[in-house]
């Protein structure tokens, strides 16, 4: 049995409608340097970590990327809230309206859907950790140029939040590499 409260990590109120922008977001939600492929990237990469510490933080951390997942979902959702089909049309999402309506459907900010090609393994815990680290930069690059487009507080607050975020993912990631750099040389 499962008790379901549903509270995003960080609060999102956005209150004025700007499709562009929600565009833009999407990248954030299924482009290449999104929350689902960090997600899934980490989720599969857990397996083999060569202890419980590193599954642990894969754990951890692809966990807390689907969090963002719906963080980011909340700001599209907020963002084209009461939109027409003439609005999404006006806003380059017609494509997206069309076949979709107002569901998300994971993809880029040009409409490119997900793709597993985004998922980085190697089969090698430094190696798969270096690219974690990557990943980390660019989703926290990709956020930085999104504050960038914006001066709206209740947009920028939780842009400013998922940015920290991956500032924070990234160190744990690199003192997990450094760990192991550490252990390999024993």
């Amino acid at each position: 049995m499962w008790k379901y409260e549903k509270k995003l990590q960080y609060p999102v109120n956005i209150t004025k409608k700007d499709l562009k922008l929600a565009q833009y977001i999407l990248t954030q939600y299924g482009g290449p340097a999104g929350e689902l492929a960090a997600a899934w990237q980490y989720l599969d990469q857990r397996y083999s970590m060569p202890d419980d510490r590193g599954k642990a933080l894969l754990t951890d951390i692809g966990t807390e990327e689907l969090a963002h997942v719906e963080i980011i979902s909340a700001m599209i959702y907020q963002l084209t809230a009461g939109a027409t089909p003439e609005e999404f049309k006006a806003a380059g999402m017609g494509e997206q309206y069309a076949q979709w309506g107002k569901d998300l459907f994971p993809s880029d900010s040009y409409g490119n859907p997900f793709n597993m090609a985004y998922i980085k393994l190697a089969g090698d815990p430094i190696a798969n950790i270096e690219s974690n680290m990557g990943a980390e930069q660019r989703a926290r690059a990709t956020y930085e140029h999104l504050m960038d487009m914006t001066n709206d507080p209740n947009v920028l607050a939780p842009l400013a939040f998922l940015r920290q975020r991956e500032i924070v993912h990234y160190q744990r990631f690199k003192e997990l590499r450094n760990y192991y750099l550490e252990t390999l040389k024993k």
